[in-house]
């Protein structure tokens, strides 16, 4: 089926009237088969943590996608992402990098999002854990 045929995999909640939420969707309404991960941090598959906010949340992107894979879903299936981080200032710090390293990842593609300040994550290294659904339609 041609890209001009397609219909979206998802349909973005935009009430009319809002301003336009940057970098995330206020909502999305979905079918399919539901995908979660668990909490993921940013440590490599010998429980190496990146140093520093934008590196640990790349990589953490990067596992949240290595566990989608797992489940035949790409980052266009993701539909939240709940962000758990140690330091809202951290998170707010570098917005340009934060941004690059998330396109990078999952591209232009943004679910409803959340972000919480939390005192600490289990793993005392981490800066980051995010939970993500998808659906797969």
């Amino acid at each position: 089926m041609s890209d001009a045929k397609r219909q979206p995999l998802h349909h973005i909640l935009q009430p009319p009237g809002w301003p336009r939420p940057k970098g995330y969707s206020n909502g999305i309404a979905a079918q399919g088969r539901l995908v979660f991960t668990g909490g993921l941090v940013g440590w490599n598959e010998e429980g190496v943590f990146a140093q520093g906010f934008v590196p640990q949340a790349r990589r953490t992107l990067q596992n949240i996608m290595a566990v989608l894979k797992e489940a035949g879903a790409g980052p266009e299936h993701l539909v939240r992402l709940t962000w758990y981080v140690t330091s809202v200032d951290a998170y707010l710090a570098d917005p340009k990098g934060l941004g690059a390293a998330y396109r990078e990842i999952i591209g232009k593609h943004y679910p409803a999002m959340a972000t919480v300040e939390v005192t600490r994550l289990v793993e005392p290294e981490a800066l980051v854990e995010i939970e993500a659904t998808a659906v797969i339609p």
